[in-house]
């Protein structure tokens, strides 16, 4: 390992580059599409275009979990930087310019050739589930040699999104940004973003989990236990907790949890008026736990920051705040 240095950074992510198209739909809607309604599935670029085609009056607005994530951290005042691939189109463009406009530093090259920059077309019925249908598009394709090392070791955290492992170069590409941010003393926080992306990779996370190369890692009461086999949410935990220095999981509802050193915390979730769109719902809850963990907050206050955040992004559509969470933050932790 390297000598640390200070951090200059607070956090980086690696993560999909995708711009999302929001539009209402009804269940007709899905049905209609074979799609399983609250679900994400992955599409070829036959089918975004038919989906595009048919679905209502879109909203075009930069997603991407990390990235969301990101947003949320500098809306919390915290320095970040991005890697991802965009294509040089224009969902490619208002990708880097809605993430310059946020102060995140992101200098990744885009492709000049196919395919385009990532887009995900969510249909959010009136119950505010959100249908994900995610084609990916550029953003699969980033490269090695597209990893900052600078950039990695010169932040406290590097944060990856288990989404991005499935296509094989972006694995590869995190593979090498963790070896990074180890020899420099970083933490690495992992997101496991979904059970189909668990289902597909149990056994490299596992692997990374067992190999110490986790340091915080996030969850869903529904991925904890896909993960571990278990089918019990707190013998799931259990079964973790003791391999990860810091465990995560939100609960929807039920609030959420996280194990430090063996101790287990828990906060309700926030108070939401009405819940409009849960898109962004766990890259928000993240946002606010990273920036309550980065500050050195007691794990307790990065829970209700985490909550705080993820309630302000559901009660709105679109996975990025539109609220000051700065005000929030003070409200939460007065």
């Amino acid at each position: 390992m390297t000598e640390t240095k200070s951090a200059t950074l607070d956090v980086v992510a690696i993560g999909n580059a995708i711009v999302d198209v929001l539009a209402r739909a009804d269940d007709a809607f899905l049905a209609e599409h074979a799609l399983t309604k609250g679900g994400m599935q992955l599409v070829d670029t036959e089918t975004a275009e038919l989906l595009y085609d048919n679905m209502g009056p879109g909203m075009e607005i930069s997603g991407g979990s990390a990235a969301n994530t990101l947003a949320g951290l500098a809306a919390l005042g915290k320095k970040c930087g991005f890697i991802g691939q965009v294509c040089k189109d224009q969902l490619g463009d208002v990708f880097a310019h809605d993430i310059h406009t946020l102060g995140i530093a992101f200098d990744t090259p885009a492709r000049t050739e196919e395919p385009p920059t990532a887009r995900c077309l969510i249909l959010v019925t009136p119950d505010g589930q959100r249908t994900m249908n995610t084609f990916l598009g550029a953003s699969q394709f980033l490269p090695a040699a597209a990893i900052d090392k600078a950039l990695i070791q010169s932040a406290s955290i590097l944060y990856l999104e288990g989404y991005l492992w499935d296509p094989a170069e972006p694995r590869a590409a995190m593979r090498s940004a963790i070896a990074m941010a180890k020899d420099a003393g970083r933490k690495v926080a992992f997101t496991l973003s979904d059970t189909f992306v668990i289902d597909r990779h149990r056994d490299d996370f596992l692997a990374l989990i067992e190999e110490g190369m986790i340091d915080i890692l996030f969850s869903n009461e529904g991925e904890i236990t896909f993960l571990t086999g278990k089918s019990d949410f707190d013998a799931a935990v259990a079964a973790l907790a003791p391999k990860v220095p810091v465990l995560v999981s939100t609960r929807s509802e039920k609030g959420a949890i996280a194990v430090v050193d063996g101790v287990r915390s828990e906060v309700p979730a926030a108070p939401v008026a009405e819940v409009v769109d849960t898109t962004g719902a766990g890259d928000l809850f993240a946002a606010g736990f990273l920036a309550g963990h980065v500050e050195g907050l007691p794990v307790a206050d990065c829970l209700k920051l985490g909550a705080a955040a993820a309630a302000e992004v559901i009660s709105h559509y679109g996975a990025r705040p539109e609220a000051d969470l700065k005000q929030i933050r003070a409200k939460t932790l007065a």
